[in-house]
């Protein structure tokens, strides 16, 4: 039986902020993205993992209610560091929406920290499976797998996209363009949908001077059926924003198709022509109206923490 789905979060835009810093942890859940990915893993040094942990404790105990989706970035499992990492958000976990695994190259590392996050909440006192997981597939066996790892427990929200680490182990520089991983790509995108999880996160331009670069990267990543971007400071955001945010002229498009459709319905019709001559069926239909809702500003906006039982 495929896994079900957590309750829907727009992820167009997920604003990445180290761990040891914690005075940028509210500056970046004000900044405007739909996500923020507080960093334990490779932004913060291992000399300091210790004092990372509980400056973002403390400064998620901190954070107003509401706001953008809270997601930390623990270390990989295989690390031994992970499991201090969730220990350590045990106290806040109520406001972690999803936990980022890096480095899943297969779906035991998934469960592995499925595990862990299932022990923390026990002992929090929340209701069991409440936290997602995002797995950041960013090496050649994990895109292999990707599937499985989609599949491997029912707290995956989606998949991210990792190219830093995959382009060193195979040996190619990532480009605005994409072409060197756009096999990777499009399989992260597919394993996504046969698992039944939204549109994955892809990963970020790592030149924050180019945006250029930054906006051609975002634009292919959506046409490839990415449904969002991470990226690495906050000028970034609204390149991408943009990028992911359906256009005047889609809009018109699913406006015309939809209102023709549901004309179509109540008269028992399930395909027309358009008067341009577009051909609409279900299918079409239907990506008509995922636009439409893409386009509702209050979808996935309104997060809110678990809190425990009285």
């Amino acid at each position: 039986m495929a896994p079900t789905n957590p309750a829907p979060l727009r992820l167009r835009t997920l604003l990445f902020v180290p761990g040891d810093r914690p005075d940028r942890i509210p500056k970046a859940a004000a900044a405007g993205a739909d996500g923020i990915a507080i960093d334990l893993e490779d932004a913060v040094a291992a000399s300091r993992k210790d004092a990372a942990r509980r400056s973002v404790a403390e400064a998620l105990g901190a954070l107003p209610p509401g706001g953008p989706v809270v997601t930390v970035r623990i270390n990989a499992v295989d690390t031994g560091l992970a499991e201090a990492d969730v220990d350590a958000l045990e106290p806040v976990l109520g406001r972690v929406h999803l936990v980022i695994v890096p480095m899943s190259s297969s779906p035991d590392a998934v469960r592995a920290a499925a595990a862990l996050l299932g022990k923390a909440e026990h002992r929090a006192g929340l209701d069991p499976g409440g936290t997602g997981i995002i797995p950041l597939v960013e090496t050649a066996a994990g895109i292999a797998e990707a599937r499985d790892i989609a599949a491997a427990d029912e707290r995956v929200h989606t998949l991210a996209f990792g190219p830093a680490d995959l382009s060193r182990e195979l040996g190619v520089t990532p480009t605005a363009d994409g072409e060197e991983l756009f096999v990777a790509r499009c399989q992260l995108v597919l394993a996504a949908a046969a698992a039944g999880k939204p549109q994955p996160i892809d990963g970020p331009h790592l030149d924050l001077d180019d945006a250029e670069g930054l906006a051609r990267s975002a634009a292919k990543a959506r046409r490839l059926g990415f449904g969002g971007k991470q990226v690495l400071h906050p000028r970034q955001i609204p390149v991408v924003a943009a990028a992911f945010a359906p256009t005047a002229e889609e809009l018109r498009w699913a406006r015309r198709v939809d209102e023709a459709f549901r004309a179509a319905e109540a008269a028992g019709v399930s395909s027309i022509r358009l008067d341009d001559g577009t051909f609409v069926d279900y299918p079409i239909a239907h990506r008509a109206r995922a636009l439409l809702a893409e386009d509702d500003p209050q979808h996935g906006h309104e997060q809110s923490p678990r809190t425990p039982p009285a």
